[in-house]
């Protein structure tokens, strides 16, 4: 069965209202939720940007399903606080936690005045961070001196289960590299054949664990509506993946798109009115054998939404089967 969870977007919505949104979606039948760890929003217009590790204690505290964070250590995280943030919401919500570490965007990385690595660079420094933090995880004293520096870190509170360390990636060389060390991996919702690759190239280095896709999509009373909230709040998606990792300023992206017609928005997610539309395209992502789908409605008012989709569009596709 496909776990169907709902995506908290910090970047579009008040901590406080977030939080109302993430108790709302399990109330309305949501199994799962997660969030992006983001210090700047991606768009001027979007206008928020909570932080997500104080805002994980106060939702698992509220609710009762599983909750995850995407996030980067290297940089603006140093990965020995990394895994003392892990380990304590992990000790304190046992099995309901886990962590998706990926190599970062500069948008978010850029304020520790640090140069911004090249891609291959951040790559090789994530595998270090990781293999810090699983050290530290699991109770070992840790000094190292590559890319990433520690000097005899320990974690004292550790949670009996750790919580599970998945991959974020986007490209399938990215998710193959990932497999040798990751407990499951996350990735975005591509064309269908892109993401049929992206899974066979992460089972097919051996890669275990749940394989989970983050779906943005916009849904309103109206096609004309959703299409609007498509193209004021999500018109990034029109930067490639590449280059939006290197854009280090919400402005950057805004002026990227500033002439993005709502039909070009229109052609980087599913815009609809009909839930039909949604589930039928859900479906098919879940029958690539996606264990986990996240929704994110891209839009600031989340409330019809979920409380459509957790009558209309959960139900069916969770039934199924990956």
């Amino acid at each position: 069965m496909t776990s169907v969870g709902f995506h908290a977007s910090h970047e579009q919505l008040p901590p406080g209202r977030l939080l109302d949104a993430v108790k709302r979606a399990e109330e309305a039948g949501f199994g799962a939720a997660m969030c992006s760890d983001h210090l700047e929003p991606w768009s001027v217009r979007q206008g928020q940007s909570g932080y997500a590790w104080s805002w994980l204690g106060a939702a698992l505290e509220a609710t009762s399903f599983s909750i995850g964070v995407v996030t980067a250590p290297g940089q603006r995280y140093h990965p020995a606080v990394a895994a003392q943030k892990i380990a304590t919401l992990a000790e304190m919500y046992p099995g309901r936690f886990w962590a998706a570490l990926g190599s970062g965007e500069a948008l978010n990385e850029h304020v520790t005045g640090d140069p911004w690595p090249a891609k291959d660079d951040r790559d090789a420094r994530l595998v270090e961070a990781v293999d810090v933090m699983r050290r530290l995880l699991a109770g070992e004293e840790v000094t190292a001196n590559g890319r990433i520096r520690v000097d005899r870190a320990r974690v004292w509170s550790l949670p009996v289960v750790p919580a599970p360390l998945l991959a974020a990636a986007v490209s399938a060389d990215t998710a193959r590299a990932a497999a040798g060390w990751a407990e499951g991996v996350i990735t975005v919702d591509q064309p269908r054949d892109a993401l049929r690759e992206f899974i066979d190239a992460y089972r097919g280095a051996g890669g275990r664990g749940p394989v989970g896709v983050q779906v943005h999509l916009s849904w309103a009373r109206t096609d004309g509506e959703a299409l609007a909230i498509a193209h004021d709040q999500w018109r990034q998606g029109l930067v490639p993946a590449h280059l939006s990792w290197e854009l280090d300023r919400p402005e950057d992206f805004d002026a990227r798109t500033a002439d993005a017609t709502p039909e070009e928005v229109a052609a980087t997610l599913l815009v609809s009115a009909d839930p039909a539309r949604h589930l039928a395209h859900l479906a098919r992502i879940a029958e690539l054998g996606v264990d986990r789908i996240y929704l994110h409605h891209v839009g600031t008012e989340q409330e019809a939404f979920i409380d459509t989709f957790g009558e209309r569009v959960v139900p069916d596709l969770e039934a199924v089967s990956a």
